[in-house]
């Protein structure tokens, strides 16, 4: 029975990419409308083609030296497995993969959605929402059929073969160790889109309206604005192929470190080892089943409000997780339906899918809360427009107070829902079972990526309708209506990073868990490749090695003296807090630098393009175009070269108990920071919005000229530095991980040298 329920993961995953597929060619049918739509949407495409190509040239670069390195750590230091370069590599393409295709779609799905808009709200509701279907299907396809192969390459193909050498693979924990470190490459490469992706198209965003609606009083999306087109491929290659590399990182962490969490619970019983990494797996596919079915109850009337058409995202979502809360319960019954008679662990492993259960409401309640303080349907966002009757200082001040007030929901949340998972699992009988509940809990809470990550993705569709409607001078009831489609997709982006930031944060505490368990791999690799009997791992303290084979979690943070009284574990903590703030200020200065290079250019041609701002002549599209993908591809790499380094020096400065205090330092700061700035860019720009409806004096008062404002600094907030923190979180932790052999190796010797 569990090798059957094992397929449902690589079913589940070619039906999520043939159903994506299907989604996609429907989409092409669909009228592109007038030829200007048409040269419009080229234009998008080809800035944003044109933009991956060229940081996949400079992240090939980095993967390239990764891959030697870890080939280094595995053939020559033997700290590694032979697979997990070949891994790594995989989690990438795969990241990668997924983003481009997402995007693709995006930029062909505009001028389409902008053409059903002249006839139909429903319609184009439609059309944006199946289109972004293709990345949350993509997504969770890609990311589970990656997980799939090589798990019947390893555990079906590899382990009965009983290899021996540097690519042997003795049991199913090597197997989903091994699997863990691909984690690594797909959250490397999505560090590299969030970021590089959010510099270009924030700068080309905070440009254009500096520089056009602000000083040359045009709307937004204006044709004679030069930097329309970059910020139209801005909203591709951030938001939807940025967003597609982030989830897909988060979804393959979730459910890898599940896997290793459960093998180390389950040690010395082969069967419930098996079942526990089967039961991840097998809930991502039936999570994909249930988000194909939510996402056909996606449909609306005319003339609705922004509240009506959130009801009919939320319906679909419901549906789906209605669906997963019901079939997981039966995937817990057939996995480990006499897990009692074997472990005193409480509900006969009942309690396990009250872990999914806590993970699925966590989700939406997170959901939920940043729905609430983004949407201009509810007050804090319409008191944030209020503001701006007295100025963009209230505006400012105003919006920061509302994203550090929201995010006491968010946490509170989490805080709840990591207690409760822990417990329902066994946790306070025995702290490796509450562990691998945490991780069943950010399963459960991703389980729905399939559909509530298409809610995220329809919204640059719907932006990029907008513009395209706008800069073809369409009828103002087609703008009306894009408009419409746009507000809600600010709300369901905002929603989507409250979503992407909540599942970082379980994922990134059961990756955290996860590296105590690599380091135990760690041990064991270097001492079989020293054939020594034991292995010197802390000062004046050594360990037969039987008894490391043997230890939980719990031996090792005393081992190590993982305690906040241990001043390497407060050191680590310090460094981690400050992470997550330096790379924000990183991340906007290199906005902030892009944005002022942006607006010169506009300047440039606004004065030297004769009749342009007559609108008689066309922009040079291009050069804005230009402009931002050649900062981005230069601006991304100090601060993602930091969250790959820092680790590794913390590491080997001060041990495992420096990387323990680094890793829970960077989460606790960085989920806090990540949901303040989402959430006050997202009602920055809806209270922008909600003036513009015609409250408050309407577009060109004064309320309006100070909303722009707000708007403008909370660009960077909501679609650079706060999405790119959850990856940061992770992607330490990854790297911790994979690197976790050279610390237990050489930290000793270097602290010994000062006297650590």
């Amino acid at each position: 029975m569990e090798n059957i329920l094992f397929w449902l993961g690589p079913v589940g995953s070619i039906l999520a990419l043939l159903c994506a597929l299907s989604f996609f060619l429907n989409m092409k049918k669909q009228d592109q409308g007038t030829d200007k739509m048409k040269e419009i949407a080229g234009y998008v495409k080809a800035g944003a083609i044109s933009y991956l190509k060229q940081q996949y040239k400079v992240v090939l670069w980095f993967f390239i030296f990764a891959f030697i390195f870890l080939v280094f750590l595995s053939f020559v230091l033997k700290m590694q497995s032979a697979w997990t370069p070949f891994a790594f590599l995989t989690g990438g393409l795969f990241s990668a993969l997924s983003g481009y295709l997402g995007m693709m779609t995006a930029t062909d799905a505009s001028n389409r959605t902008t053409q059903a808009a002249r006839t139909s709200l429903n319609s184009a509701l439609r059309i944006a929402f199946r289109s972004g279907s293709v990345m949350g299907l993509t997504v969770v396809g890609l990311g589970l059929l990656n997980i799939s192969v090589w798990f019947i390459i390893l555990y079906y193909v590899i382990m009965p073969a009983n290899i021996s050498g540097p690519f042997a693979v003795n049991n199913i924990y090597e197997v989903a160790a091994i699997m863990l470190t691909f984690g690594m490459g797909a959250s490397a490469q999505a560090l590299f889109a969030r970021v590089g992706g959010g510099i270009f198209t924030k700068a080309a965003d905070v440009g254009a309206d500096l520089s056009g609606k602000i000083e040359a009083g045009i709307p937004e999306d204006d044709p004679r604005n030069p930097g329309t087109i970059a910020d139209n491929v801005g909203d591709n290659v951030g938001d939807v192929a940025g967003m597609g590399a982030d989830l897909f990182e988060s979804y393959l962490g979730s459910i890898l470190a599940s896997a290793v969490l459960g093998t180390a619970a389950f040690a010395g019983l082969t069967h419930f080892q098996f079942n526990s990494v089967i039961l991840p797996i097998a809930t991502a596919g039936l999570g994909i089943l249930s988000s194909i079915i939510g996402i056909y109850f996606v449909k609306t009337k005319e003339e609705v409000s922004q509240k009506q058409l959130l009801k009919a995202l939320g319906k679909g979502i419901n549906v789906s997780t209605i669906l997963i809360a019901i079939g997981s319960l039966i995937l817990v019954k057939l996995l480990f339906h006499n897990l009692s008679e074997n472990i005193p662990i409480p509900f006969d492993g009942l309690g396990l899918w009250l872990s999914i259960i806590v993970g699925l409401i966590a989700g939406l309640i997170i959901g939920k809360s940043t729905e609430y303080y983004t949407s201009d349907e509810y007050h804090p966002t319409r008191n944030l427009a209020k503001q701006s009757i007295t100025g963009p200082a209230t505006v400012i001040i105003d919006g920061m107070a509302l994203g550090m007030n929201s995010t006491a929901i968010p946490v509170i949340t989490i805080v709840i829902g990591v207690m409760a998972s822990f417990g329902f699992a066994g946790g306070f009988t025995n702290i490796a079972f509450g562990l691998y509940g945490v991780g069943i809990a950010a399963v459960g809470m991703l389980s729905t990526l399939g559909i509530t990550l298409s809610t995220d993705a329809y919204g640059p569709i719907a932006d990029n309708a907008g513009g395209n409607a706008e800069m073809c001078n369409l009828p103002s009831e087609v703008r009306q209506r894009t408009d419409a489609l746009d507000a809600l997709g600010n709300t369901t982006a905002a929603t989507g990073k409250g979503f992407a930031i909540g599942s970082a944060a379980l994922t990134a505490l059961a990756l955290l868990a996860a590296y105590i368990e690599a380091v135990k791999m760690g041990i064991l690799r270097i001492t079989q490749a020293n054939d020594a009997n034991f292995f010197q791992f802390a000062k004046n303290m050594s360990v037969p090695i039987e008894e490391i084979k043997t230890a939980t979690i719990d031996n090792f943070m005393y081992w190590y003296n993982i305690t906040l009284l241990n001043p390497k574990v407060l050191v680590g903590l310090f460094i981690g807090a400050m992470m997550a703030f330096v790379f924000c200020a990183l991340t906007m200065k290199a906005v902030g630098r892009t944005a002022s290079k942006m607006v010169q250019e506009i300047r440039r041609q606004f004065k030297e393009i004769k009749g342009l701002i007559e609108g008689k002549t066309k922009p040079d599209y291009a050069a804005c175009v230009d402009i931002s993908t050649k900062a981005a591809q230069k601006e991304m790499f100090l601060p993602s070269l930091l969250a790959i380094i820092v680790p590794i020096i913390v590491g080997l400065l001060f041990g495992v108990g420096g990387v323990v205090g680094l890793l829970s330092g960077g989460l606790a700061t960085g989920f806090t920071l990540a949901v303040m700035m989402a959430n006050s860019g997202g009602a920055w720009d809806n209270a922008k919005k909600y003036i513009e409806k015609g409250n408050l004096g309407g577009k060109g008062s004064p309320a309006h000229a100070a909303s722009i404002i707000g708007d403008t600094v909370g660009d960077p907030f909501k679609d650079t530095s706060g999405p790119s923190l959850n990856i940061l979180i992770k992607l330490m932790s990854m790297v911790s991980v994979v690197v976790a052999g050279l610390i237990v190796a050489y930290s000793p010797i270097i602290q010994h040298i000062y006297g650590g």
